[in-house]
Formats: C-alpha cells, sequence, structure tokens
C-alpha cells in the first residue's frame, strides 16, 4: 500500500454487479472455468455479496483472494454457495512489520479471521511476496504454519509493477528458499509434490506435516508456457499477463452495444510469449499499472 494512499475514483468507473455478471458469461461461454475474485481487495465492494451470489450460478469453479480483514463478515456467504477457495494475502507473521507493509493494524484480525475460516471448513492458501532484507527471514515461521494445519503456503516472487520500488536484487529465488528450507529440516525430509495442470506453484511438503508450501518464481523461472490466466480489471480492462501493459477495454464496449468478443480474440492472439513483452532491465516496470489499481 503506497504511503500517499490511493486515488480515488467515481463508482461509474468500475463494472457494477450486473456488468461483471455479462462479461463473466461472456467468458464462461468461451470455456472459462474458473473465476477468481481477486484485487486489490475484493471484499470492500459494499456490493461484494451480490457478486459472489451472481457468479456462484455460473458452471464454473468460484475462488476468491482477500487480505482477510472483512473476511469474517463473508464466510456464511462462502458456505452458502460452496466457495471453498480462498487465497489470503499475508506477508509477515509479525505484527509490526505487518503494519508497515500493509498500513493497516490489522494483524490479529487477519489472523483471527484464518482461523474463523479453518474452523468453517475452508482451508486457505497463504500468499507470502518474498522481499530481500523484509520478510525472507520469516520462510520457516511460514512453513510451521503447516504442521497442525492443512495450509498451502505460497511464496511468490517481488514482481515489478509501478509504484512499488522493485528491484531485481530484492527478488528471493527459488533457490534462496529451498537452501533455507532444507538447511532447517534437511533435504530428507522434503517431498516434492506433483504441480498442477496449468500451475504457477512448484509444490512441496515437509514430511508428517498436514499443510505443504510452493514457489511461484515469475521473475526468475517464469513459468509462462503453463499459463492460461486473464484478468478482468475492476474498471473492464481485459489484460493477457498480469505484467503486460496492453489492455482491452471490455466495459466500455459493454456500455456502448459492441460486440466484445472480437475485442478479447484480438487481446488474447496478441499475448507475449513471456511475462508480458517485460524486459525486466528496461524501465518498463513503470509503465505498467499499480497491482492495487488492477484489481480484477
Amino acid at each position: 500500500m503506497p504511503e500517499e494512499g490511493i486515488e480515488l475514483k467515481n463508482r461509474q468507473h468500475y463494472m457494477n454487479a450486473d456488468e461483471i455478471y455479462s462479461l463473466a458469461e461472456t467468458f464462461v461461454g468461451l470455456g472459462v472455468n474458473k473465476i477468481r475474485l481477486t484485487g486489490g481487495e475484493p471484499l470492500v465492494r459494499k456490493d461484494a455479496d451480490e457478486i459472489i451470489r451472481k457468479l456462484s450460478h455460473l458452471p464454473v469453479e468460484l475462488c476468491l483472494s482477500t487480505n482477510a480483514i472483512l473476511l469474517d463478515r463473508f464466510i456464511p456467504l462462502l458456505k452458502e454457495v460452496g466457495l471453498r477457495k480462498v487465497n489470503i494475502s499475508l506477508d509477515s507473521l509479525d505484527a509490526v512489520k505487518n503494519l508497515f507493509i500493509v498500513k493497516r493494524d490489522k494483524f490479529q484480525g487477519i489472523m483471527d479471521n484464518i482461523m474463523l475460516l479453518m474452523e468453517a471448513g475452508i482451508f486457505p492458501k497463504i500468499n507470502v511476496v518474498l522481499i530481500k532484507g523484509l520478510n525472507d527471514s520469516e520462510i520457516i515461521s511460514f512453513i510451521e504454519l503447516g504442521e497442525k494445519y492443512p495450509l498451502d503456503i505460497r511464496f511468490i516472487e517481488f514482481m515489478p509493477f509501478s509504484g512499488n520500488k522493485w528491484t531485481k536484487d530484492r527478488c528471493v529465488p527459488d533457490e534462496e528458499v529451498l537452501e533455507a528450507v532444507y538447511a532447517h529440516y534437511g533435504p530428507a525430509a522434503i517431498d516434492v509434490l506433483q504441480n498442477e495442470k496449468h500451475y504457477t506453484a512448484r509444490r512441496y511438503r515437509v514430511r508428517g506435516y498436514l499443510g505443504s508450501f510452493g514457489l511461484i518464481s515469475t521473475v526468475t523461472k517464469p513459468f509462462c508456457e503453463s499459463c492460461n490466466r486473464l484478468r478482468l480489471t475492476a474498471d473492464g480492462k481485459l489484460k493477457n499477463c498480469l505484467f503486460g501493459v496492453e489492455e482491452a477495454d471490455l466495459l466500455s464496449a459493454l456500455r456502448n452495444g459492441r460486440d466484445i468478443l472480437p475485442l478479447i480474440h484480438e487481446n488474447v492472439s496478441a499475448k507475449h510469449t513471456m511475462r508480458g513483452g517485460l524486459d525486466f532491465n528496461s524501465d518498463q516496470p513503470e509503465k505498467n499499472r499499480s497491482m492495487i489499481s488492477i484489481g480484477g
């Protein structure tokens, strides 16, 4: 979260619940079988419950990514609609450090809500963006959460977006994570798990633990060849890659009564082979939106 906060925009700038459903329905008709509400933070919308209910009627696997601050209010709804896959962003298990990262003093509430979610029978994935010198000392502490709980801890490389002061030397590559894990547990105690189809995370488990952990190395070991994801931003723009700067304005087309199918096909066909065509040796990261403004 930027120190200066974020620029607020008129609600008309964003998709409403009916528009989200209409566009989602179109993508389902094209073969999409999984939809994830993500962000930004999707649960801050006053109509978040309406959106979740609408999308639950589509023949898709419905998922949610959240910072968990408001999650307790939505757990009954998630159970009602059968939404079982929840990702929670949590970059530190230290309350002071967490406050520094997210600029909100909500750490205990987040941890309480994670416990409430598990008590409801939903065991989340925990997304941890590793930044060298900030939270890379907490790798083992996060993995230890999986000893008693069937949590999937996912360590994500620090990715370049506008305004986040990214540099490659702040990334924590797979090798360094595994080095810390092997040093603590020993190589014989770590099982390599089978990757999911269209995987993003290379998965592992400490023997005897209920949970697992995964490595998402978008910078040093991109998984572009297995990625089939598209992102529809909160303001109705289609991004064929999170790193890419090219966007197709589906919302304007929808509101103007235009056929959006050609825009979708054109955008998908223009997808770069790797990382949205991003060159980490240039200033291109500053041309992409900030992550908090992408939504989706």
